[in-house]
């Protein structure tokens, strides 16, 4: 039951970010989406912040479980690992409105916050790590370590587009597909092995 009640507030933190934004959600228009009384918050959480950090963590965690879900007990060559991670980044959660509006709050918060900027540290370098991984499996060393800093870039900065986009839901499609151009690209370059 513990573990239900934090992740109904975590949802609850996350719709009211998508109608509030991230500093006009309070403890109370929390509660009132996850139907419970504010002190809840408090008392699993420890306050706002708390629960904030929760949700952000709960994100990368999903982030994590989608590629693990996606290359889990498969023989995938380096490309195709690639190509799992950044369809893990591009998932329908990771497209959601309320999602994309956390990520978009956290990461303006971030730059203030160091506990905030700790999980985004967490969650750039986790990235840049897979990546650099599977290129380091095509590529020397400088041009796997140069090819992962740009997927990740290009990851990142498309992801951005589309989530401050007129059309989200077109961008990300499209998003998703340009990394993937992006990488064969990049390998072709660098000379495929």
């Amino acid at each position: 039951m513990q573990a239900q009640r934090r992740l109904e507030l975590i949802n609850a933190t996350l719709e009211s970010v998508a109608l509030h934004g991230l500093q006009n959600s309070t403890i109370v228009t929390i509660s009132k989406l996850a139907g419970m009384s504010s002190g809840i918050i408090s008392h699993y959480f420890g306050g706002k912040q708390g629960l904030i950090e929760a949700t952000i963590r709960h994100l990368l965690e999903q982030l994590k479980q989608a590629l693990l879900e996606g290359t889990r007990g498969q023989n995938l060559s380096a490309t195709e690992r690639l190509f799992k991670i950044v369809e893990a980044n591009f998932t329908q959660l990771q497209r959601t409105a309320s999602v994309y509006q956390t990520w978009l709050c956290f990461w303006a918060r971030a730059m203030h916050d160091p506990a905030l900027a700790r999980l985004q540290h967490i969650n750039s370098a986790r990235l840049y790590s897979n990546l650099r991984y599977s290129f380091a499996q095509m590529l020397p060393k400088e041009q796997a370590t140069i090819a992962a800093k740009q997927t990740a870039a290009m990851i990142d900065g498309f992801w951005l587009r589309s989530a401050l986009s007129a059309q989200p839901t077109e961008e990300f499609s499209q998003a998703e597909h340009l990394c993937k151009c992006f990488i064969e690209n990049l390998l072709q370059q660098y000379g495929d092995k």
